[in-house]
């Protein structure tokens, strides 16, 4: 019984049940009457862990460099214009004040704008991946679960997943990986048509250096609070 990739991988906990009409049946091959063969995937651990995934991972990690470099670069502006503002406290002119406050406020803006574009970036290339690796992945699957008679194959991985114990015998994981790069083994050269996140990310999770501090209101040293770009950020003085 065939599945869309996304029926199998996307939706839920069932994966696979390719074996299901051979089961119940009888004949050479199937599963005793009443008796059910369960295997566990962790499907998107074993879409990062193929070399695929491992290429495409390092393929991002050098695309979005360009993009992470810069944003470190305004991140270490705001810094240094918060220790102005804080050492100059009392010495910095109101408008020097003021002036510093508002460049400060416009390079959290920047760094904002920069990081939600990249973020988005990286969540279009992981899901391209995702569906690429994920679409040939089903069928290694496919064909794992009908020669080894399982009745059903559930993905840890899924949001919701029933999954709350397993013992280690019925993870498949690292059979499926292997099967994989045997099925689709990298061409010497060749590159990913896309790449997964960088491989400090979480799969599923875009890339997000750290925020950027707010700068000091004058007199008062650094105030806490500037939060992750994406959800807003607290300019200096504020």
């Amino acid at each position: 019984m065939r599945y869309t990739y996304w029926t199998k991988f996307a939706t839920g906990a069932l994966v696979l049940l390719a074996a299901s009409a051979a089961w119940g049946q009888g004949g050479a091959g199937s599963a005793p009457a009443g008796a059910m063969k369960i295997g566990l995937l962790n499907v998107r651990g074993a879409i990062v862990a193929t070399a695929e995934g491992k290429q495409a991972s390092a393929q991002m990690q050098s695309q979005f460099a360009p993009q992470q470099s810069e944003l470190e670069n305004l991140q270490k502006q705001i810094q240094d214009l918060q220790a102005q503002l804080a050492n100059g406290a009392r010495t910095l002119s109101d408008d020097e004040k003021a002036r510093m406050q508002r460049r400060g406020q416009l390079l959290v803006s920047q760094s904002q704008r920069k990081q939600d574009d990249l973020n988005e970036s990286v969540n279009v290339a992981q899901t391209e991946i995702m569906e690429t690796i994920g679409a040939k992945l089903s069928d290694v699957v496919d064909k794992y679960g009908h020669d080894n008679n399982y009745s059903v194959i559930l993905d840890m991985s899924a949001q919701g997943s029933p999954v709350i114990y397993n013992a280690m015998q019925m993870d498949i994981t690292d059979e499926i990986v292997r099967l994989y790069d045997q099925a689709h083994p990298l061409k010497a050269g060749g590159a990913p048509a896309s790449g997964l996140a960088p491989s400090t990310a979480t799969p599923g999770q875009p890339a997000r250096p750290a925020a950027p501090p707010a700068a000091a209101a004058p007199g008062r040293g650094a105030t806490p609070g500037a939060t992750a770009p994406g959800r807003g950020a607290t300019g200096p003085g504020r």
